[in-house]
């Protein structure tokens, strides 16, 4: 299988050179070409969903700081640049909302993206609290938006009262995973490549495979090779450059 632009997702954003579930790298992403992004979302606030991998802001803005319960205000001071890896080169980067995100993908009509519900959201508030307010949220924009979960019971609440496409991302890649996501039957099925005999074919079922998180061309090559569909990379730069090489020099050859 050739590898295109089709097959890459921007794992939180361009996250090898610019902040995680940052605008600046979902954005450079985008602009790249990228066709797929994927990010994170907390909810801060009853209905109020932000883009954040975890509950708090140590790793990301170096405060000590809960996602639960943040004011506006907070929010206007914040700045997840990303102090212990990238010191202060995009400071201040600020936090972006789901509905910032949301007001933003419709410029980009030929890119989609992965959300995922984190679960420290779903374990603090409640399942429908977190799960109603989301799917309203993402309603306007479902056909460019994919639900993604570790949480088989938030998947399971979007498949009964959403039309949305939905991702579920494996913990381990076995007999019980598998049946789960027979059951459920998402438009995707998600696992972390290391966790996957190397060598072998993906278990087929009614859904698109996606492995994260890839940053070797070759080791892509494989795994397209292999039956997989969508490869998520930190480094979307990188391997969208490789695939326009590659491009040319079938072209000039």
């Amino acid at each position: 299988m050739t590898l295109s632009h089709d097959h890459f997702v921007a794992h939180r954003g361009y996250m090898e050179l610019y902040p995680e579930n940052s605008w600046s790298g979902l954005e450079a992403s985008l602009k790249l070409g990228a066709k797929w992004i994927e990010c994170d979302i907390q909810m801060t606030t009853p209905g109020h969903f932000i883009l954040l991998h975890d509950a708090d802001f140590q790793r990301t803005a170096g405060e000590n700081l809960s996602a639960f319960g943040l004011t506006a205000d907070q929010m206007m001071t914040l700045s997840v640049h990303e102090p212990g890896r990238l010191g202060t080169q995009f400071h201040p980067e600020p936090v972006i909302s789901l509905d910032e995100l949301l007001i933003k993908i419709p410029l980009y009509p030929d890119a989609r993206a992965m959300v995922e519900i984190k679960e420290e959201s779903i374990q603090h508030w409640g399942l429908e609290a977190v799960m109603k307010p989301l799917l309203i949220q993402l309603e306007p924009v479902k056909r460019q938006c994919v639900l993604i979960s570790f949480s088989l019971d938030a998947l399971e609440y979007a498949n009964k009262n959403s039309g949305i496409e939905l991702g579920l991302v494996l913990r381990n890649y076995d007999d019980a995973s598998l049946a789960a996501a027979h059951t459920l039957s998402p438009a995707f099925v998600i696992c972390n490549y290391k966790k996957l005999p190397p060598d072998t074919p993906p278990t087929r079922g009614p859904w698109q495979w996606m492995l994260y998180d890839i940053t070797d061309p070759i080791l892509a090559e494989q795994w397209a090779e292999l039956g997989i569909d969508l490869i998520e990379t930190r480094d979307i730069g990188l391997l969208l450059k490789y695939v326009d090489q590659n491009s040319i020099y079938r072209q000039t050859s």
